[in-house]
């Protein structure tokens, strides 16, 4: 295998503490990186960095990791224009919501919702985004649900069985007829398909039982839990996702203290979700507070039609810096580090030996300015497993 070296990088960020400057981002100044095949192989100051075959200079810029976009809806059809401007003109809006994407879904063809996640994963990747997982959850039929996830499955290894999302249109007289539906032929057809299960819990979705008894069918069929939480409200989905283990508790917009300090001693990330709020006008989650608990935080776009139609996590760091407390270093490291804990990956959101080779060239000196030059497209170069991609 060649080996290419990255040199004269301004900033690196590593996301490794024992590197550069011993804080959690792991800071080299004037560094470099060799890859070797989809490897990373070595990581250090550019004046010390070994010979290798090819030679990239950075020319003064910073490098970062690829983005682990850990929460996003991208197999649906059609969108929702008309119902973001009434929201946005502050009309009254008493459309389908997600059962309009639903329909829209189930009418698409197989090539069309393909080429949809294709269409969006590449607009993710222009954007630093190496990494996503996505979801099901607009077709809520045994066969819609099943077809969303072999889709999803040709893009990504990181797939999410999301049947409760809502409760189906075909069930609305018998909620609990589509529980058994989600957790008996639903999951039977959709568990081969998927690494993660999900249950959006919240008033007007699923409750506290139902999201428990989702999860545990799930999980038997050795699926690991991920929960919509506490984004319209309060409710039970923070304390079931730490007491599940789940690997993410999704939003985490409407916080109790004992909700925040069952994150902080617990191993499920607050994923939040910025993009939702600012296409909402809701409540900014408090990710200050989250963090000053010591949990783990990661920042994801929840790229989906109706409610955070962007995948820009560049536009969602600028937004965490900017409205919920974090810093421009907390932010960077949430939507790297933090969103391959919620993805329980080691492998991604870093750039140290035997990480795979998921780097960002920005057209700035330091990755601050993701957050300072908030809209500019920074983003130079990407490479994905050790091959340029952009």
């Amino acid at each position: 295998m060649t080996t290419t070296a990255v040199t004269h990088i301004a900033s690196l960020v590593t996301n490794d503490p024992s590197l550069g400057n011993g804080t959690p981002l792991g800071l080299i100044q004037d560094a470099a990186v060799v890859i070797e095949g989809d490897r990373i192989v070595w990581t250090g100051e550019s004046s010390k960095a070994p010979a290798t075959d090819n030679v990239l200079d950075a020319a003064g810029r910073a490098v970062i990791p690829g983005f682990v976009d850990s929460h996003s809806h991208l197999v649906f059809a059609g969108d929702r224009t008309e119902e973001f401007n009434a929201r946005m003109s502050g009309q009254p809006y008493r459309a389908g919501g997600i059962r309009t994407t639903v329909a829209a879904t189930r009418a698409a063809t197989d090539q069309e919702l393909s080429a949809n996640v294709a269409r969006y994963l590449a607009e993710a990747l222009r954007q630093g985004t190496t990494t996503f997982e996505t979801k099901s959850g607009y077709g809520l039929t045994v066969e819609d649900e099943a077809r969303a996830l072999r889709i999803a499955g040709r893009h990504t290894d990181e797939v999410t069985y999301l049947g409760a999302h809502i409760v189906s249109p075909d069930y609305s007289d018998d909620p609990a007829g589509y529980v058994d539906l989600v957790t008996g032929p639903m999951l039977e057809a959709c568990a081969p398909h998927a690494r993660w299960i999900d249950v959006f819990c919240e008033q007007g979705a699923f409750d506290g039982d139902q999201a428990r008894a989702i999860l545990t069918a799930g999980r038997a069929k050795g699926l690991h839990p991920r929960i919509h939480a506490n984004q319209l409200s309060y409710g039970p989905g923070v304390q079931l996702a730490v007491e599940l283990d789940a690997a993410s508790a999704d939003h985490c917009t409407h916080l109790t203290d004992a909700d925040v300090d069952a994150l902080g001693q617990g191993s499920t990330v607050a994923t939040l979700l910025p993009g939702a709020e600012f296409s909402t006008r809701a409540t900014w989650p408090d990710a200050r507070r989250l963090l000053d608990a010591g949990a783990t935080v990661a920042l994801s776009t929840d790229c989906n039609p109706g409610s955070s139609f962007t995948s820009s996590l560049p536009f969602c760091i600028a937004l965490a810096v900017r409205d919920m407390g974090m810093t421009p270093d907390e932010a960077i490291w949430s939507a790297t580090a933090g969103g391959a804990a919620a993805l329980r990956r080691t492998d991604i959101g870093r750039i140290t030996p035997g990480a795979r080779a998921d780097l960002v060239l920005l057209d700035a000196p330091s990755h601050v300015h993701l957050a300072y030059r908030p809209g500019v497209p920074l983003v130079s170069a990407v490479w994905r497993s050790g091959e340029r991609v952009m």
